[in-house]
């Protein structure tokens, strides 16, 4: 029996974009003779794959370039959690025990989502009193619900540039209300979305999330503790659910990371804590 293996264990753009056998054949001069940047099945091939990689690269990092942007602060967490006020709604029209102990669970969350919200508008404050944009440090975020709607909403409602990188899913992100004109993105390769989360990264803080929050950090943490990037603030926010979710002690006593590699982390509880930290490591006051 020969073996099943794939040829491609990638969801192939060509997929994604829902493109037929027929449509990426090229068999007729109509489409043999478009101009090849005009030609969406022909970009979409599997030997066009480098030339995808480097587009995605390239149009965020120019159209930043234009608006001015050299130094973000990106922002992790759940997508779940909503607003206080959206949460007190749901407790007031729970009828249900199911619904009862939902709605209570999104208020206790509630308090990360202002957090996040409270931290972006602070550093919009920051950015009120810089003249010049090199000084300047911006919101950057996933750019869907949840932590990232807060962060960017923070920063948004006190008149900031905010930016959102957005990934093409199955169940398909749409950004958020609160990302400014121009600086919304939209990524199908998430090792693209990841460098440029990092390239003008000068902290990074994480909320408690789940496996896409975990992915990101735990990718941050390693090209800090590789050296492949300079030691940035990598700052978690909720000390009992980061302590509880990953103990990070115990690596250091299993032998698997170093004493050195526990300066990466800073625990924190606060927004303004978190923004005291990025203060004081960069001297902004």
């Amino acid at each position: 029996m020969s073996p099943k293996l794939p040829v491609n264990n990638a969801q192939t753009i060509t997929e994604f974009l829902n493109l037929h056998k027929a449509q990426t054949a090229e068999e007729e001069s109509v489409d043999s003779y478009k101009f090849a940047f005009d030609d969406e099945a022909f970009l979409s091939r599997r030997e066009t794959i480098g030339i995808r990689f480097e587009l995605e690269l390239l149009k965020p990092e120019i159209l930043l370039k234009e608006h001015g942007i050299e130094h973000t602060i990106t922002v992790f967490g759940s997508t779940r959690f909503i607003s206080r006020e959206s949460a007190e709604a749901l407790v007031r029209d729970a009828k249900t025990p199911a619904e009862i102990a939902e709605a209570k669970k999104a208020l206790l969350h509630s308090q990360y989502y202002e957090s996040a919200r409270e931290f972006g508008s602070l550093v919009a404050g920051y950015n009120k009193i810089q003249k010049e944009n090199a000084n300047k440090l911006h919101i950057c975020t996933g750019g869907g619900p949840g932590i990232m709607e807060a962060a960017n909403r923070g920063a948004y409602e006190c008149g900031d540039e905010t930016i959102g990188f957005n990934i093409s899913l199955p169940r398909e992100q749409h950004p958020n209300p609160y990302i400014s004109p121009g600086l919304s993105f939209r990524f199908h390769y998430f090792a693209l979305r990841k460098m440029h989360f990092m390239l003008r990264a000068r902290a990074i803080v994480a909320y408690p999330g789940g496996f896409g929050s975990f992915d990101e950090l735990f990718e941050v943490l390693t090209l800090i503790q590789t050296k492949k990037v300079v030691s940035i603030p990598v700052i978690l926010v909720g000390k009992s659910f980061w302590n509880e979710m990953v103990n990070f002690r115990e690596m250091v006593n299993f032998g698997v990371i170093d004493e050195d590699d526990m300066q990466i982390i800073h625990f924190v509880e606060t927004a303004q804590e978190a923004w005291k930290l990025i203060e004081d490591w960069y001297q902004l006051a």
